[in-house]
């Protein structure tokens, strides 16, 4: 009731009214309408020519099914099997977010650019509104997903004979890669949203990232001064307190990833702040089956917790707090939850944006309470922006934004061990951030300089494809002869026939033509298959002109004029006359109408020269 009392917007002169689609409060316009959503670049690429998508992590595929259901793409997704999982949970419980609170209106006449400029900021200033999209429906999730092949750390998978995908294990969440993509002589690695920290998924496999071409680098932390462990302390000692006074805690945030870490460190925390009577409740559609996953996704997690299954123990201390009433999970603030809500608690519920689920109605039953907390963990939006228009609030409100993902500091370090050629990342990466600007320790800095790129820019990487492999049949392989030309290194002459298909080369033998069946028919002759000859050998070295003019001598030539050229020398054999070329890489002898005499100038030249 409050949100549809705030007062309509109207501009100073009057002449804009939209009362019905903008809403005023505390000084800040807002659109009054169905979430919407903004998507991936679409414009700078056709998606229907994309061949493959290799999914990060579950945070990174929430916009999958508009390119893979209304964009014409038809190539595969690769993902783990925890990132399917859970990013369907997740996209499940954004649908059902938004389909529980239908709204009757889409407001459309602010987005219209005329209107848009004189609108104040940050409306005024935002691009491309046209591009946004309401939600998909669980039909389009359901299809999207149907398309994801499923992949296991260190799997090599082929694409179209060019290259090899592998996902290897980033530490950051359940699921969550880095991808290697390599040619038999080139690797390019991708390194999105990775942790260091050891949390509850797989630690981050840094060795395979050696010995890479390029690393293209994105998806560091958000909140580089930020160090997770002060935050987590600062995040119990807040809730310890507002319980203490007798206050409700509300946790915005997502339904998996940090809310387990959250758990696990309020399980310790519980005993030792006598919080022992308090109710945690976790509300979302997808609370029970995202408790649930974390517990059966065993070779996903890190070692100390995988060895838990085999005693067999839950890996998550949160079946524990499950077991003994202390944290329930409801799917909605109606039915059971309303019956059994006790006061002082704890709440974890989404969206972290404060825009739609449950977290909504939480805001309004207790912002006018200053014995209430609002504690934020998620780092990916601001907590001023998301807390705008549910003000004047009394509740008190702490930022502690827990973000796992690498720094500057750790990845410096980690791009010094596995020293890749070229480093590609964002360009925001190489300027400290804006409003620090005196603060260079939160910038990359490397010995090379990275090559940043921006929105839109089109990057030609340093590096070129020189080789491929070519595969000998057994055969052919039997036939070559090879023969010394120094100490150690042997060479031998083929001649085959080259097939290539799928990206792939075999040299093979080169047939035979089948023997013609004898016929009392006289043939003509040019019907003969042509006949196959050896190839003339190859010659290689160097003929030395003080040792060649000694053997011609020895030979009985003995008037030789020597004239130098660019390329060599040109040797005039007056007597004879002939003349013999020498050059790097060849050697032309001329005689008019002798040809005893080329044969021998010919074979004094062989002489000094290795046959292959």
């Amino acid at each position: 009731p409050r949100l549809s009392k705030l007062p309509g917007w109207v501009s100073k002169d009057g002449s804009i009214n939209l009362e019905k689609e903008l809403k005023e409060c505390g000084g800040r316009v807002f659109v009054d309408s169905q979430p919407e959503l903004c998507l991936p670049e679409r414009e700078l690429m056709d998606l229907s020519t994309i061949d493959v998508i290799l999914i990060s992590n579950y945070h990174c595929m929430m916009a999958l099914p508009y390119i893979t259901e209304h964009s014409g793409f038809t190539g595969a997704v690769y993902a783990t099997e925890p990132t399917l999982q859970i990013g369907r949970l997740l996209m499940e419980e954004l649908v059902n977010h938004m389909e529980r609170v239908p709204k009757a209106q889409s407001a459309t006449c602010w987005k219209n650019k005329e209107i848009q400029r004189l609108l104040p900021a940050p409306l005024k200033d935002v691009a491309e509104v046209w591009a946004w999209k309401r939600c998909y429906t669980i039909q389009e999730v359901n299809s999207a997903l149907s398309k994801v092949q499923l992949v296991g750390y260190s799997q090599k998978v082929e694409l179209f004979g060019a290259v090899q995908v592998s996902p290897l294990s980033s530490g950051y969440s359940l699921g969550s890669s880095n991808w290697i993509i390599q040619s038999h002589y080139e690797k390019v690695s991708y390194m999105s949203g990775s942790s260091l920290l050891t949390t509850h998924p797989q630690p981050m496999d840094q060795s395979s990232l050696k010995n890479s071409d390029i690393l293209i680098l994105t998806g560091l932390t958000q909140m580089p001064t930020a160090n997770p462990d002060g935050m987590l302390g600062e995040f119990c000692s807040n809730l310890a307190m507002t319980i203490r006074a007798g206050g409700n805690v509300l946790v915005p945030c997502y339904s998996s990833g940090v809310i387990y870490d959250l758990l696990e460190c309020l399980y310790q925390f519980i005993d030792s702040a006598n919080l022992g009577s308090t109710p945690f409740y976790f509300i979302s559609p997808i609370a029970n089956s995202s408790l649930e996953f974390s517990q059966i996704f065993a070779e996903w997690l890190c070692h100390n917790k995988q060895s838990k299954v085999y005693l067999p123990e839950p890996p998550f201390p949160h079946a524990e707090l499950i077991q003994t009433n202390k944290l329930k999970h409801y799917p909605s603030i109606h039915g059971d939850f309303s019956s059994e809500f006790r006061q002082p608690c704890v709440v974890f519920t989404g969206h972290p944006s404060l825009r739609f689920g449950d977290v909504v109605h939480f805001m309004e039953l207790w912002g006018r309470s200053s014995l209430n907390t609002i504690i934020f963990t998620e780092p990916d939006f601001s907590y001023l922006d998301a807390l705008a228009p549910y003000q004047p609030l009394a509740m008190k409100c702490v930022y502690c934004p827990i973000d796992t993902r690498l720094n500057f500091h750790q990845v410096s370090k980690l791009l010094k061990e596995i020293q890749p050629l070229h480093v590609v990342c964002p360009e925001q990466y190489t300027v400290p951030p804006p409003a620090q600007a005196h603060r260079s320790d939160l910038m990359l800095e490397l010995p090379a300089p990275p090559l940043p790129y921006r929105r839109c820019s089109v990057l030609s990487l340093p590096f070129r494809r020189s080789y491929e492999r070519i595969h000998l049949l057994p055969e052919l392989a039997k036939s070559l002869v090879p023969s010394e030309v120094k100490p150690g290194v042997s060479v031998a002459t083929v001649s085959g026939m080259l097939q290539s298909k799928d990206n792939k080369h075999t040299l093979m033998s080169v047939p035979r033509p089948p023997p013609a069946a004898p016929t009392k028919k006289r043939k003509r002759v040019t019907e003969e298959p042509p006949e196959l000859l050896a190839p003339k050998p190859l010659l290689s070295g160097v003929v030395p002109l003080d040792g060649f003019l000694a053997t011609l001598h020895k030979h009985g030539v003995s008037e030789v004029k020597v004239e130098e050229t660019a390329d060599g020398h040109i040797l005039h054999l007056q007597a004879e006359d002939a003349l013999i070329q020498m050059e790097a890489h060849a050697t032309h002898i001329v005689c008019d109408n002798n040809e005893p005499m080329r044969a021998t100038l010919r074979d004094l030249v062989l002489r000094f020269l290795q046959k292959l």
